[in-house]
């Protein structure tokens, strides 16, 4: 099929460059390089992921490259400057958000009553995950709605958990969804679950570390400009002073 290499690429430059934007120091131009490839190669990723699978009527696998699309692109114009067009993007990500909330719990709920237990091979404690997600990604959507936009903490917040969790779906999918590609010597679960859930980690260490200390980015974010049907990253100014750990 032609859209399996991009598929293929798209997820390795997905999860190289995320991992390259975790470990860079926040706001400076490595992060923000390398989280732009990360967004390019999530967006392939996720949109021929989803296209093949609704030609093969993979319902899981739709639900699983929806929500990474969402979570990336959502993820990505947290730092947009406000416009007139905000309030339609923002209620259009809302919108979507929900239906994939509710399209997920309801394929999980649908799973966990028929007779295999799976669709495609997936149980349903993802696609109860995936719809909580979605929800609550859809709460955070309608507080950026009512607020006009979020500032500080909860501006960063909401970016890096998307991004966090978008790298996991990606992660999760390639070491342990694909394990089979890996040769038989290093295809050790216990092994492979370490790259798999790190991004996991990564949120929960940046959570803890922007919510509750006075971290801030050494660079402050970059601010993306719509331009066309796309986002162009303005350069941003350096704020602050160094601190250890980026």
């Amino acid at each position: 099929m032609t859209l399996l290499p991009i598929h293929i690429i798209g997820g390795i430059t997905g999860i190289v460059s995320g991992f390259v934007a975790i470990y860079a120091v926040k706001g400076a131009k490595l992060h923000r390089k390398s989280g732009m490839i990360f967004v390019y190669g999530m967006l392939a990723l996720s949109i021929t992921g989803t296209v093949m699978a609704v030609m093969k009527s993979q319902r899981g696998n739709v639900i699983g490259g929806l929500i990474t699309f969402y979570l990336v692109i959502t993820g990505l114009l947290t730092f947009r400057r406000r416009d007139e067009k905000s309030l339609w993007i923002d209620g259009s990500a809302m919108v979507l958000g929900i239906a994939i909330g509710v399209l997920s719990i309801g394929l999980g709920l649908e799973v966990a009553n028929s007779a295999s237990g799976r669709i495609d091979g997936v149980p349903p404690a993802p696609l109860f995950v995936f719809g909580a997600v979605a929800l609550l990604a859809a709460l955070g959507d309608i507080r950026m709605i009512l607020s006009r936009g979020l500032q500080g903490r909860h501006r960063l917040v909401r970016h890096l958990w998307r991004m966090c969790f978008s790298l996991f779906i990606a992660s999760g999918s390639f070491f342990l969804g694909q394990a089979k590609v890996f040769p038989k010597p290093m295809r050790i679960y216990p092994l492979l679950a370490i790259p798999a859930f790190l991004p996991l980690v990564f949120l929960l260490y940046w959570l803890v570390r922007v919510s509750f200390t006075k971290w801030r980015p050494r660079v402050a974010p970059a601010t993306p400009r719509i331009v066309g049907r796309f986002a162009e990253v303005e350069r941003p100014l350096v704020v602050g002073t160094k601190t250890a750990g980026g």
